[in-house]
């Protein structure tokens, strides 16, 4: 009882010492912690996560009880354990980089390097929605991502290139069955198809909790390694889902898919060429 007396005596004093900025640093720390526990949530960093806190308990332990060996292990230990969470890491950490650098965009940094206008980027998501319809109603599988802030690039090196204006019958005659570029996705920058046959990343074991097919699989993990919108068509069921940050809409005939769509277009889209780009 007495200590409890204590501890309660102990925390008023502290708390009677606390300013603002204390307070400031505590809710900032928090809210960091918060955003790492929900980059790690559904992937397989939450067990490597516990195995690391259960490390440094132990280490805790040797210290406080002077286990000689134990600590100087620890202590020896304590660099290549460092690499090795970097390491073990790296998909937390890339994320985490690349949502930072979303929030913290300084004029058109970080855009793509070819600019493009709402209205061009409008005409190709309504290309993309015809094309989408035409689609269903034959069961033919699509994938169609439309690149925004974060570039796509790298993902449209693994595809053949085109560079070619976005229409409803050239998707159609890209995903028509057996031809060369229908398993693949197809990369939109702006109103141009810049690239067909492209492969994109899977998310990892533990982040899909339901199952899905290849293409949503792959559109759900380029979602959530960029800001990208992707559309996907299902081969089996004629259905259509639109993906964005993780998240999927599905089962979307014409009219819902423009309702969902429309209201993802970008307010503002760099116009310029390279980094001084206009917005419009």
């Amino acid at each position: 009882m007495q200590g409890i007396q204590d501890f309660l005596l102990q925390l008023r004093e502290v708390v009677r010492h606390l300013g603002w900025g204390e307070v400031i640093d505590v809710l900032v720390v928090a809210f960091v912690l918060y955003q790492l526990l929900r980059l790690l949530r559904g992937t397989q960093g939450t067990q490597i996560l516990v195995g690391l806190v259960l490390l440094v308990v132990v280490g805790v332990v040797a210290t406080q009880f002077n286990l000689v060996l134990l600590s100087w292990l620890f202590k020896n230990a304590a660099f290549f354990i460092l690499i090795a969470v970097i390491v073990m890491f790296q998909p937390e950490l890339r994320r985490a980089m690349d949502q930072l650098g979303r929030l913290g965009r300084l004029g058109t940094l970080g855009r793509p390097l070819t600019g493009y206008s709402t209205r061009l980027y409008s005409q190709a998501i309504s290309e993309a929605i015809r094309a989408a319809e035409r689609m269903s109603a034959k069961r033919n599988g699509a994938l169609i991502a439309f690149e925004r802030d974060v570039g796509l690039e790298d993902y449209a090196a693994t595809g053949v290139r085109i560079d070619g204006e976005i229409s409803a019958e050239f998707l159609q005659s890209i995903f028509y069955p057996n031809s060369p570029l229908h398993d693949g996705a197809v990369i939109v920058r702006g109103n141009k198809i810049i690239a067909a046959g492209c492969l994109l990343p899977l998310p990892e074991e533990g982040a899909v909790r339901e199952r899905l097919g290849t293409r949503h699989r792959a559109a759900l993990g380029l979602s959530l390694a960029s800001d990208a919108l992707v559309l996907v068509v299902s081969e089996e069921t004629g259905a259509i889902s639109v993906i964005e940050e993780g998240k999927i809409t599905r089962n979307l005939d014409g009219d819902g898919l423009r309702r969902v769509v429309s209201v993802k277009v970008p307010g503002h889209v760099s116009t310029g060429n390279g980094f001084l780009g206009r917005r419009k």
